[in-house]
């Protein structure tokens, strides 16, 4: 295998297809979590899934070959940093749109499947869940950023303390400082859905 390719994997050599799906397995562990994360950050389906998309394609290429414990901390701060990269742009297209004409969007169409009947709880119990959900997502994306990224990683992904610093490229001391403020802020603002 050439040395420029280090992100590419020899299939004739044993070790590396282990390599391969420890890493395939590890990136499956984390999807589901890093697209939640992505999506609060982003606030849109489809760049939550190209970031994390990105997050992982960077993951397989450049650090594939380092060791597994590592993986974690960093995906995080690769994901961290896509949807950084995301934000500016859509923060510089919103800037240059802003001086174009009104264009209404066109209005989406159904999809049949998500349509389609469901096993899910009754409709009281279901709205008091939803309810629930949606106060509580209105108060994490409330969150300042810092706090917000915080609080997914260490809740959500279950990263201990310096692996979120790690993740984050802070201090350990700052990363509990904005967990206890984020927990303090959600505590006081979900009082009665708690």
């Amino acid at each position: 295998m050439p040395a420029g390719l280090r992100g590419d994997v020899d299939l004739s050599d044993p070790n590396a297809n282990v390599g391969g799906r420890a890493l395939g397995q590890f990136l499956a562990g984390v999807e589901l979590r890093a697209f939640r994360i992505a999506q609060a950050a982003l606030r849109n389906e489809d760049d939550a899934l190209d970031a994390v998309q990105d997050a992982m394609m960077q993951l397989a290429r450049a650090y594939a070959h380092r060791p597994a414990e590592e993986w974690r901390p960093l995906f995080y701060r690769i994901l961290e940093n896509r949807i950084r990269d995301m934000q500016r742009r859509r923060s510089v297209r919103e800037r240059v749109m802003a001086w174009l004409p009104f264009r209404p969007d066109a209005p989406e169409e159904s999809d049949p499947i998500a349509e389609a009947a469901s096993e899910e709880p009754p409709p009281a119990r279901r709205l008091e869940l939803d309810e629930t959900l949606a106060a509580l997502e209105r108060a994490v994306n409330g969150l300042p950023r810092r706090q917000q990224q915080v609080f997914l990683l260490r809740t959500l992904e279950g990263l201990d303390v310096a692996q979120t610093a790690l993740a984050m490229g802070c201090s350990q001391g700052s990363v509990k400082t904005h967990y206890f403020r984020a927990l303090r802020t959600l505590r006081a603002q979900l009082g009665e859905h708690l």
